[in-house]
């Protein structure tokens, strides 16, 4: 038998008798709102990022390093722990990195100096990746007729998790300081925990293999499944232009057009929660539209959303119609390329979330570095500008790539 043979194998293998815990709708607003709390681990930062760069004496430019740092773990730990869902038992592999994440939360918060809440914030993401875990795991639970509309459900808590994050903690960050909210997080992932051990159904692995197969077969899904390639481009320049937006907007709002403190860069969050009310729309329309007309869709929502911010965004209103057209169009297309790839390979969602999660948030990490970069040498032009060309490159990726002639 050919390696390759064995590698497509190996991604197939499933246990004979393997149980099936009932997916009650309780179990799935858990799932929702567990995505949502350890989700805003990772964007607690981006409203302090001015507060935390007066603490250490920094620049805004180098001050958004923390953000940055942040989804460079989250990212790391997609690429490296994820992948173990399809391996281990979920449930005790999540309330692990639920304890590790409380733990990288109140050191992060005790930090004495920069360069420790950067390694800090690496950890916090690395441990925070839970979702991704459980995202696979309700998509494997939910019957197929009901799979774009359970996982878009899942993931509402998810994007909700992600913008009110920035509410919650701009507040915080305003009348407590931002230490305070680190404390906070640490406080929430042991709650979690004890609520997890309670009441979340264990998930037997289906990959029969080592890590190193595991890891191996990474490579054997990017090289036979060119949709799962497109799809991981597009959510990378996506989230981009979304990471360029919210890594800047605290420095905008607190210069010198608007002298605004992180409070209101925080209530940004939860205008754009709006966008979180697309997902199990966008779960519904992928399965009856189909996820390309969704995901160029959302693309041309999110271009839009930049010519709104361009011209309107030297004033509140411009800047709040904006940050809704943004949110929904990121989110439509990010809900429809997930519900496209879950249907690749069933055994394989965890790293199939893997491949997709990774070039997401690398396109995240990337968006935050130039976003800061734009800022510093731009300014706001320069951000909208930016933005606008990393959604167009979204576009031309979702229109012409690995479609064949």
């Amino acid at each position: 038998m050919s390696n390759a043979a064995i590698e497509n194998q190996t991604l197939s293998a499933t246990p004979a008798h393997r149980p099936a815990p009932v997916l009650s709708n309780a179990l799935v607003w858990l799932m929702a709102l567990t995505c949502g709390l350890v989700v805003a681990n990772i964007y607690y930062n981006q409203p302090l990022l001015a507060a935390i760069g007066r603490t250490f004496h920094l620049s805004d430019s180098s001050a958004s390093l923390a953000a940055t740092a942040t989804q460079v773990g989250y990212t790391l730990g997609m690429l490296f722990v994820v992948p173990l869902g399809d391996m281990l038992e979920r449930k005790r592999l999540m309330l692990l990195m639920l304890l590790g994440a409380a733990g990288a939360m109140a050191l992060a918060a005790w930090a004495p100096t920069f360069a420790l809440l950067a390694a800090a914030s690496v950890l916090i993401g690395i441990l925070s990746a839970v979702p991704q875990l459980l995202v696979p795991m309700a998509a494997h639970l939910a019957p197929e007729a009901e799979r774009g509309r359970v996982v878009g459900r899942v993931m509402s808590g998810l994007l909700i998790g992600i913008l009110l994050s920035r509410t919650i903690s701009g507040y915080v960050g305003a009348h407590l300081g931002w230490r305070a909210m680190f404390e906070i997080g640490a406080g929430l992932m042991v709650a979690l925990v004890a609520l997890l051990a309670w009441q979340l159904p264990t998930d037997q692995p289906s990959f029969p293999g080592t890590y190193a197969s595991l890891m191996k077969s990474l490579g054997t899904l990017i090289w036979e499944q060119p949709a799962l390639r497109r799809a991981a481009l597009v959510g990378a320049f996506l989230f981009a232009a979304f990471s360029v937006f919210w890594t800047t907007l605290a420095f905008y709002l607190e210069g010198p057009r608007f002298h605004y403190g992180s409070d209101v860069a925080g209530f940004f969050g939860l205008i754009g929660a709006f966008g979180a009310l697309a997902a199990p729309l966008a779960g519904k329309t992928a399965d009856t539209r189909g996820s390309d007309y969704t995901v160029r869709l959302g693309i041309v929502l999110a271009l839009v959303a930049y010519a709104v911010l361009g011209v309107g965004g030297l004033y509140v209103a411009g800047l709040v119609v904006g940050v809704i057209v943004l949110d929904v169009g990121v989110q439509a297309a990010h809900i429809s390329n997930q519900s496209l790839i879950f249907s690749l390979v069933p055994e394989a969602r965890s790293r199939l979330n893997t491949v997709y999660m990774t070039g997401y948030f690398t396109g995240g990490s990337l968006g935050s570095v130039l976003g800061g970069l734009a800022w510093t040498h731009a300014g706001w032009s320069g951000v909208c500008l930016l933005g606008a060309a990393l959604a167009g490159a979204a576009f031309l990726v979702s229109r012409f790539y690995g479609r064949g002639h």
